[in-house]
């Protein structure tokens, strides 16, 4: 068997992915004016990133409603007005034969998700089911849930956090939900991801989320940090992280998660050479790697890449 590595392809339903690394989705606010809307900017950094030869590009978190928003300079998809720039970025990505996903995103309440009205949730959860709507009808390859960063979802899903009596108290009944009311959209051609906090607040919290998630019908995770522990006022969020591990304790998080699923897992967090990348893939401790704030600061990171793994791979 063909030993894997950072440029062998992977196929996920229909969609073809032509190597191992993934630009993640990072909010360029400095490419987005205050409206929400798509510019000339955005779609050429989009184009370079993918004309870069990356293998799976995820689009940065588009707001579901005005006031979910981050900052006023995020893109937005809550009405169909936004439909024609996104699919501008879709369209852009798929001349270089990068398949792209997008990210679906509400801010969330922070500490006070125990006091929102169940109406309000009711309310946002539907905004999220629209949002999928308009996302295929953009041409994207698949959508990211955002559960992540402590914004809405990572907020239910937080044990710590979501104190709720009524339906919303199930930590993960939002996610489900959500899945449940959009199965339909996603045949062989358009895939459901899910970006999740490794720490809800523990690492053991993230693995029994991990598979509850997959239960649901997902196609792919990408683990990232959670609502930590505030008791911990170390870099490190989690018990237990062994010291000898090379790398951030997030993307340890998402190498421990992949031991207990069956379908693919990204890792993500400061990953800015091709050496690490390779670590992590060829040792089947991923199956994608994201790199993103190097991929920003060196437009040619991939070409690089690509010249130290041949490099160290000749014979």
């Amino acid at each position: 068997m063909e030993k894997i590595n950072i440029f062998t392809d992977f196929k996920i339903k229909n969609i073809h992915i032509k190597n191992r690394i993934v630009l993640p989705p990072m909010v360029r606010f400095s490419l987005v004016k205050d409206d929400g809307y798509v510019t000339q900017d955005l779609i050429d950094w989009y184009g370079m990133i993918a004309r870069s030869g990356v293998g799976l590009i995820i689009v940065e978190a588009s707001a579901v409603e005005e006031s979910g928003k981050l900052r006023e300079n995020q893109i937005g998809i809550w009405n169909d007005s936004f439909i024609e720039g996104l699919t501008k970025v879709a369209n852009e990505i798929h001349k270089y034969d990068v398949p792209c996903m997008i990210q679906i995103h509400h801010a969330g309440f922070k500490d006070k998700i125990t006091e929102v009205p169940e109406e309000e949730l009711d309310r946002i959860l539907k905004l999220f089911e629209e949002a999928f709507i308009r996302a295929k009808k953009c041409g994207f390859d698949g959508i990211e849930i955002h559960g992540a960063h402590t914004y809405l979802i990572s907020q239910l899903n937080s044990k710590l956090w979501n104190k709720r009596t009524d339906k919303y108290g199930e930590r993960l009944y939002f996610s489900r939900k959500l899945i449940e009311n959009t199965r339909y959209l996603f045949d062989d051609n358009f895939i459901l991801g899910y970006r999740m906090g490794g720490n809800e607040p523990e690492l053991e919290d993230g693995i029994e989320n991990a598979k509850e998630l997959e239960s649901y019908g997902l196609d792919i995770l990408h683990v990232s940090s959670g609502v930590p522990n505030p008791e911990y006022k170390r870099q490190v969020k989690i018990s237990n992280f062994p010291e000898d591990f090379p790398l951030d304790w997030i993307i340890y998080m998402g190498t421990e998660i992949k031991k207990h699923v069956k379908i693919p897992v990204i890792g993500v967090s400061k990953i800015k050479k091709e050496s690490q990348a390779s670590w992590l893939v060829e040792n089947n401790l991923l199956d994608f790697v994201a790199v993103g704030k190097a991929m920003i600061s060196q437009d040619k990171w991939m070409e690089k890449a690509r010249k130290d793994f041949m490099s160290k791979n000749r014979h």
